[in-house]
């Protein structure tokens, strides 16, 4: 097991290389950035004194430089005007939208991401699993029936038109507001147990809007799986041989349909974080959904870089995650990696 984590380190390693590349690379292709925008801008209104000061933050950051030593410099394998300063030393660039530093602007917005989604993703297994498997055991009855069309209707519905309902609902015949992840009077103040409090709180609809979608597609999915195992001559033989009903599902059937679930981690949590940006901007979400698109619409390029290199190593991990649990899933997949 240490030798398998070795090497899906050193891959993730490479691949982390590659990808920043790639997000630099992508966010340079449009012509321009935010800063020489800004300075024509400026220029055009007659403002010479804060024209003055983009140049200067362009020589700062060294934005005046070939593509390649930008790039370097942003990752930290080059030193810029102040020395080695990139993600690798842990800074992560200016927000010339905001004229404060990355780390700044973001700030809880990236754990309040990860809280948002860890969420959905508990919510979208602890309700998926246990109807799968009633669809799968009663296959043709009315409870099937129902949780299939259920199923085509969370498929169908998009997040953003549902948190448009409910917002409009929720404030029509309660008279609450359901934005947000907290109470308005909480917001810039530091964390208390009352703020944490009302984070559970508001944290039930973005859960159930996000999660919606990935919970009927697991439904069809685990039950199509379940189906197709106990239909398998060692889940028949099982039944024959007296095994109880249950423990014939669980042991084999069950754990052998989990393992394109479990394949499926490392695409599923930057599935939610990007699949939510509507849903964030429709529910006022304080998470990194929309200042990525601000970002992007601004050409705030460090900003913008370092939220997708965020993403990308939510992946990163999530792919090392799925690959130890179906290594400790499965024997036969324990047995190839060796």
């Amino acid at each position: 097991m240490i030798g398998i984590v070795l090497r899906r380190v050193l891959t993730m390693a490479a691949s982390l290389l590659v990808i920043s590349a790639v997000v630099f690379l992508v966010i340079k292709l449009p012509p321009g950035d935010f800063l020489t925008n800004r300075i024509s801008e400026l220029r055009a209104m007659g403002e010479a004194a804060s024209a003055a000061k983009a140049e200067l933050l362009i020589k700062q950051y060294g934005l005046d430089r070939s593509l390649v030593e930008q790039y370097l410099m942003w990752v930290g394998l080059m030193p810029g005007p102040a020395g080695f300063s990139g993600l690798l030393q842990g800074d992560w660039g200016w927000s010339f939208e905001y004229d404060r530093p990355v780390a700044e602007v973001v700030g809880d917005a990236l754990w309040l991401t990860l809280v948002v989604n860890l969420a959905a993703l508990v919510f979208v297994h602890v309700v998926a699993i246990p109807i799968a498997l009633y669809s799968a055991t009663h296959r043709g009855t009315l409870g099937d029936a129902l949780v299939t069309i259920l199923g085509y209707v969370g498929l169908a519905v998009p997040g953003f038109l549902l948190a448009l309902i409910m917002l409009f609902y929720a404030n029509r015949w309660f008279g609450l507001s359901i934005g947000g992840l907290y109470d308005a009077d909480f917001a810039g103040k530091p964390w208390t147990l009352a703020k944490v409090r009302s984070l559970l709180g508001h944290l039930v609809v973005p859960t159930l809007v996000i999660g919606l979608g990935g919970t009927a597609a697991m439904i069809r999915r685990m039950r199509a799986n379940l189906l197709d195992e106990l239909a398998k001559p060692y889940t028949v033989t099982a039944r024959a041989k007296g095994l109880p009903p249950t423990r014939a599902l669980l042991k084999y059937p069950f754990r052998m349909s989990l393992n394109p679930f479990v394949s499926d981690i490392g695409n599923l949590l930057p599935h939610l974080v990007s699949g939510s940006v509507l849903v964030s901007l429709v529910l006022s979400l304080p998470t990194v959904g929309p200042l990525l698109l601000d970002a992007l619409k601004t050409q705030d390029q460090f900003m913008a870089g370092f939220i997708l290199m965020f993403v990308a190593v939510l992946t990163i991990v999530g792919l090392l995650i799925s690959d130890l649990l179906l290594v400790w899933l499965d024997p036969r997949i324990r047995l190839g990696a060796r």
